[in-house]
């Protein structure tokens, strides 16, 4: 490495991250972390109850469903990652998937251009839900209390309502809201709209969340699934009873990987965050980052540079599992990372359009052929992380897609519905509303699930869970998992300022280094620029919900987002 990289680290952040003296939460025997203080006390609650935490997470879920309906759900999509006392790992893939109806050219006009916002906006946007059915699954097979009791808390907070703070009552001042009469009854009190301090009652949805207590079945086989499907037809909508009788859950092999001696496992295919995740740090394990200095420009500067890369793949290769053959494990290869870590300038940012993939593999080019270019969906997500006492973890992160989804609530029925059919391509080679382009392989089809970059993620140290990691962030969610991951590894921060700590990502395209300018100082984003950088000074981003078990005794520190109104907790 040349003389000059080493000036780069001259240029260490100035700023702090948040007030000093933050501290993540501490206990000894279990820990839940959400973006919601009643959704975390409901995971709490049922801990203390004697559930695990399976049990805890889908109080969690369920909860978040009422307190959070920006992005907690009944009718979007998620996923389920599970590592058991006993070290079996599972992942549970519920994403949505595209009715029978659907077609590939749905959102095109007579012209064959995009149709604004139909993607997007209103009843063709739904795809048929999976978060019921994902969370119902995970409790049969490992939850260990009754599924009403597990749905309690939500149902009290439903029913009973929630005080908004000032935050919540703003956000559901969404203005597309409001273009659906039930929703705009529901989150706008048809048009007197709620202020901070009042109570937010949802009597529709407790009702519905106790058929799905008594019966969930009944949410995809029975009445409240011709009832779903007669409130999305009759606003023109796709999806039918038989589409709600089809959907299944997947379970599938997590992702496992290693960094700087400790072990990674992630989300497989189709999400493409653990895949990025893991070929970003591979290439990062052939840096001293510590040596370079936490946020300095060279550490930032080589970090950015994996992600590039790691991007790149992810938009040549990457692809619904069920629809197309994915390289996973050369793109995995600690020799391919090595030969990508030879291809980065110590001194100058690489130019994204004139990337080359260095010659060491012959990767699959067929898979490349029919692979999606990946846009990320929108930032509108969530992740909650619980470890209870038996040292069961679990890590989730679910979506509607957009904030609010669809923007449609089910008539009737009390609850919002996704727009996740927007993450298909609309127009092969069309640029999305990022700009990205998407290929054949994330064309629409029945049935099919669409991409995704949510990541949850565990980390074991000595074989021992040690981190559980998520965000939401669209795109962005790959990279905070992973700049999370780096602080504690590679700076031996504690959990919570390392979720506190500033963040940057880079995506291949566009080629920009998206920062948290206000946390670096002037001289670090000054000497990026000199680098070649075009920097994206952004606000803040994501919202890490994260746990770190001590090696030493087991006691466990949650940490919620600085940025965010969450709250970690435990016992």
């Amino acid at each position: 490495m040349r003389q000059s990289v080493f000036i780069l680290v001259l240029a260490l952040v100035t700023v702090p991250a948040f007030a000093s003296g933050f501290k993540p939460e501490h206990a000894e025997h279990a820990m839940v972390t959400s973006v919601h203080e009643q959704a975390t006390i409901a995971g709490i609650e049922i801990l203390k109850q004697g559930g695990n935490a399976v049990d805890a997470a889908n109080a969690v879920g369920f909860a978040l469903a009422v307190v959070h309906p920006a992005a907690g759900n009944l009718g979007g999509g998620g996923f389920l990652l599970l590592r058991t006392a006993t070290g079996e790992l599972h992942f549970l893939d519920y994403r949505e998937k595209a009715p029978a109806a659907a077609s590939a050219n749905m959102y095109l006009d007579a012209h064959g251009n995009p149709i604004a916002n139909a993607s997007v906006l209103g009843y063709k946007a739904i795809g048929v839900p999976g978060s019921v059915a994902g969370m119902v699954y995970a409790q049969k097979k490992w939850g260990k209390l009754p599924l009403a009791k597990v749905m309690a808390s939500a149902i009290k907070l439903a029913r009973d309502g929630v005080v908004l703070t000032y935050d919540e009552a703003d956000m559901m001042l969404d203005h597309e809201l409001g273009s659906f009469p039930e929703s705009s009854r529901i989150f706008h009190c048809r048009g007197s709209y709620y202020r901070q301090g009042e109570l937010f009652k949802q009597p529709e949805l407790a009702r519905t969340l106790e058929r799905i207590a008594q019966n969930p079945d009944d949410f995809y086989h029975g009445a409240m699934a011709r009832e779903l499907a007669a409130a999305i037809q009759k606003g023109g909508g796709l999806v039918t009873e038989r589409d709600l009788a089809a959907y299944n859950v997947v379970e599938r092999t997590p992702l496992r990987g290693t960094y700087r001696g400790l072990e990674i496992i992630s989300a497989p295919p189709p999400s493409s965050g653990g895949v990025a995740l893991m070929e970003a740090l591979s290439i990062l394990e052939g840096y001293d980052l510590r040596a370079l200095g936490r946020n300095s420009a060279a550490e930032v500067h080589f970090v950015a540079e994996a992600y590039r890369r790691a991007f790149f793949d992810r938009a040549e290769f990457l692809g619904d599992p069920d629809f197309a053959q994915i390289p996973v494990a050369q793109l995995l290869d600690k020799k391919y990372a090595a030969a990508w870590r030879e291809t980065i300038d110590p001194n100058r940012a690489s130019a994204s359009a004139a990337l080359k993939r260095p010659p060491f593999a012959e990767l699959d080019r067929e898979a490349a052929l029919h692979a999606p270019y990946i846009g990320p969906e929108p930032e509108h997500t969530t992740h909650y992380s619980v470890v209870d006492a038996e040292g069961n973890v679990v890590a989730v992160t679910t979506t509607l897609n957009d904030s609010f989804g669809s923007r449609v609530t089910a008539e009737g029925l009390g609850f919002l519905l996704n727009d996740e059919m927007d993450d298909f391509a609309t127009k092969p080679g069309t640029p999305n509303m990022y700009g990205l382009v998407q290929g054949q392989a994330n064309v629409i089809a029945p049935g099919k699930r669409p991409l995704s970059s949510m990541t949850p993620t565990i980390v074991l140290r000595e074989g021992k869970p040690f981190l559980v990691l998520g965000s939401p962030g669209g795109a962005t969610i790959i990279t905070t998992v992973a700049n999370v991951l780096i602080n504690v590894a590679d700076f031996g921060t504690d959990i919570q300022r390392a979720v506190n700590a500033p963040r940057f990502h880079q995506q291949w395209m566009p080629d920009e280094l998206r920062v948290e300018s206000w946390q670096f100082s002037p001289d670090t984003l000054s000497l990026l620029e000199q680098m070649g950088y075009k920097l994206n000074r952004a606000a803040s981003w994501g919202d890490a919900e994260c746990i770190m078990i001590d090696p030493r005794n087991g006691d466990r520190w949650g940490a919620s987002d600085a940025r965010n109104g969450g709250k970690a907790l435990g016992y």
